[in-house]
């Protein structure tokens, strides 16, 4: 009873047989199609499952570039500012080329999220291990919110000068007057004095300079205010102004200052020293210098003198004696002590 009841229960466990046509074609077609339809199905899942997602990334990303790329040259047309061209031209490119990636992945069946999270922890990282550029990125932004420069004013870092041609995150760099590049970290820019040469449409130019003791004052500032006035680059308004700013060794010191366009600075300041220079010449008005005497080693024999007489004849006659009794008495003292070392200068009117 019971082997016969196993005997039925395997009987019915074992999988009906197909009946096999006589001819044997049908097992012929059976085993060629197998393969086929095992291929197409496997396309099938390719496509519908893997590939379009990837072709929908790979578009987004390439729509996101070209969009990013055209934003990019229209927000640098000349209708805005440079600094605002280029802040907001790199605000709009790396922002939509991020917004493509994000779509892209997301499209591929990655999460928001676990991007998010990777982002945060490299983020972390990376700030602890390179804290320099996080200050200067910092520093940067703080730059480009207060605007104490823009691309193409001049300024002075320390004792480097020049044209800002780019103001990036982490540095600014400066092309100066002979054609060099210049990287300042932008913490460095925040901690340092900066001196922007072109912030304001004018400058003034201080000049100094001297006149004898000799020289009437008001002539030599009727003087200066006409060669300020004769000047196309001097702006009237402000107007010129002349200061007498001390007793010099050997000058009467004044401060020259006028006004021009920020543009014509370097012009006026070039052309305006020979202007002076012409104008004091034709007024009378002497420029000093100071002198120098130079004295020998004591080894060394009495110093040559050579006298020069620019006085009239008349003049010349009446001096001839007193020079020669001077000239005598200096070669005597010479040759007693020749330890002694003199210098015998006559001006003009023959005195020593």
């Amino acid at each position: 009873m019971i082997f016969s009841t196993l005997l039925e229960t395997d009987a019915a466990a074992q999988p009906a047989e197909k009946p096999v046509p006589a001819d044997g074609v049908g097992a012929e077609t059976t085993a060629e199609t197998a393969p086929e339809n095992l291929l197409e199905s496997a396309k099938d899942t390719i496509t519908k499952n893997q590939l379009w997602p990837w072709v929908w990334a790979i578009s987004i990303v390439i729509v996101g570039f070209l969009v990013a790329r055209f934003l990019r040259r229209f927000l640098q047309l000349k209708r805005f500012r440079p600094q605002t061209r280029f802040i907001f031209s790199k605000l709009v490119y790396f922002g939509i080329l991020i917004t493509a990636f994000a779509l892209a992945l997301a499209r591929v069946g990655v999460e928001a999220s676990a991007i998010i999270s990777a982002t945060g922890f490299i983020s972390i990282a990376i700030g602890f291990a390179a804290q320099t550029s996080v200050s200067n990125l910092i520093s940067g932004i703080f730059l480009i919110g207060e605007q104490p420069f823009v691309i193409g004013d001049f300024i002075t870092v320390g004792d480097v000068t020049g044209e800002v041609i780019a103001v990036d995150l982490l540095s600014t760099k400066i092309r100066t007057y002979d054609n060099l590049l210049v990287r300042i970290p932008n913490e460095t820019l925040i901690n340092a004095n900066v001196t922007n040469l072109t912030k304001f449409p004018i400058r003034r130019i201080d000049l100094q300079v001297g006149v004898a003791y000799h020289t009437k004052l008001d002539h030599a500032k009727e003087v200066l205010l006409d060669v300020a006035l004769k000047n196309p680059l001097c702006l009237n308004e402000p107007a010129p102004l002349v200061i007498y700013t001390g007793f010099g060794d050997s000058s009467m010191d004044i401060q020259f200052s006028v006004w021009a366009k920020t543009e014509n600075f370097l012009t006026l300041r070039n052309s305006i020293f020979p202007e002076i220079k012409i104008a004091f010449d034709h007024a009378g008005i002497e420029i000093p210098f100071p002198h120098r005497t130079i004295y020998p080693g004591v080894v060394h024999s009495p110093f040559p003198v050579e006298i020069r007489d620019l006085r009239t004849p008349d003049k010349r006659e009446n001096g001839m004696l007193e020079s020669s009794v001077h000239s005598e008495s200096s070669a005597t003292e010479a040759k007693t002590d020749p330890a002694a070392n003199r210098t015998l200068s006559v001006d003009s009117d023959g005195g020593e």
